[in-house]
């Protein structure tokens, strides 16, 4: 039986759409588990602790270079533009509030998911096709609990850490680019404290602790569901990475349109 282009495309997309859902439910089931899971005792606090060393401290460098020179370069564009119509007493204020909205928590959040977030998705594959996951569930030791729970916890705990280091870089990059092109500091500072609310550092923060549990869970969840061996372990940590960083840029769109 032959089947014309429109029907093998409407087959294609249903079936695309289909697994979508599936994964889709799958995946959320897990993460539900798993903040379940993690505030139900017995708490494994040396295990949470590691985690987070893994996703904040040993990110700390990366993300002071990324946030440092996100603020310089984005401090250069402004003052370009700025100038044309005189107004470089807004350039701190815009600045502050791009890092502390939006520039801060999303790249803080990128960067994190290509270093953390592929390494949680491939070590939990090479557990999943070694068949250590197996092994623990044979122990009666419960897998979600004992892998994936810590990762998520350590992943919204320390973004909105590592979101606040990169938002005072940032300003700081900012500050020193700006007097480095002839702006006074006070006039870079000046308008900083009128503009730049509270809310607008709480609302980042928040959105960072959102984009943690994105790339936590979503490379706990590639790497807890892999098959195929060796080549299911690259397969799943590149869709880690890539499932997350679709994820947190959606996530951004629809945070920053029901926060500001």
């Amino acid at each position: 039986m032959s089947f014309n282009p429109v029907t093998r495309v409407a087959a294609y997309l249903g079936r695309v759409t289909l697994e979508s859902v599936y994964h889709l439910g799958r995946y959320s089931l897990l993460t539900l588990r798993a903040l379940i899971l993690a505030v139900v005792p017995p708490w494994r606090l040396r295990t949470i602790f590691r985690q987070m060393e893994l996703v904040g401290v040993n990110s700390l460098f990366v993300v002071i270079l990324t946030g440092l020179f996100t603020g310089a370069v984005f401090t250069l564009q402004v003052i370009y533009g700025f100038r044309r119509f005189s107004a470089e007493s807004m350039v701190g204020p815009t600045v502050a509030t791009a890092m502390t909205r939006e520039l801060g928590p999303v790249l803080t959040s990128l960067m994190v998911t290509g270093r953390v977030g592929s390494a949680m998705a491939a070590e939990l594959s090479s557990m999943k096709v070694s068949e250590q996951i197996d092994a623990l569930t044979v122990m009666g030791a419960d897998p979600v609990k004992y892998l994936i729970s810590p990762r998520i916890l350590a992943g919204m705990i320390m973004l909105p850490l590592l979101t606040a280091v990169a938002d005072a870089v940032g300003v700081i990059g900012g500050y020193l680019v700006a007097i480095g092109k002839g702006l006074d500091p006070g006039q870079f500072a000046s308008r900083i404290e009128d503009i730049v609310v509270i809310g607008d550092v709480y609302n980042g923060l928040i959105k960072s602790a959102v984009f943690g549990l994105i790339l936590a869970s979503v490379g706990c969840y590639m790497g807890f569901y892999t098959k195929g061996g060796a080549e299911g372990v690259g397969r799943s940590t590149t869709h880690a990475v890539v499932c997350a960083y679709v994820a947190i840029l959606v996530g951004d769109f629809v945070m920053t349109a029901v926060m500001f």
